[in-house]
């Protein structure tokens, strides 16, 4: 079922749009939120919008947010990764430790 209010449009049975807070959360806004992945124990930022292809403009705040977000809570070197690998229908993307893909055992900063 599709859900729309505006600015977003929200898929009841994605993961994502539930935005269910299993675990830390950092940051959230009108545009998005941002979550430690319960999956790979990284930042990741999620657009509230279930589209996988938002705006470059929307992506250049998100990523900016994103970052922001890995200097203030964690402190590590990272890269962005937004190959949404199991769910492909909802943009994310993880900021990974460089040369890495996880972030268990990270410390925070």
């Amino acid at each position: 079922m599709r859900v729309t209010m505006e600015h977003m449009t929200l898929i009841v049975d994605c993961e994502l749009c539930a935005a269910d807070r299993v675990t830390e959360w950092f940051y959230e806004d009108d545009v998005c939120w941002i979550a430690e992945c319960e999956a790979c124990y990284v930042p990741m930022v999620v657009w509230k919008r279930h589209d996988p292809n938002p705006p470059e403009e929307i992506r250049v705040v998100m990523h900016s947010r994103l970052r922001d977000v890995v200097d203030t809570h964690y402190g590590f070197e990272h890269w962005l990764d937004d190959n949404m690998r199991t769910i492909p229908s909802h943009y994310h993307a993880h900021a990974r430790p460089r040369g890495g893909f996880s972030g268990h055992g990270l410390r925070r900063g």
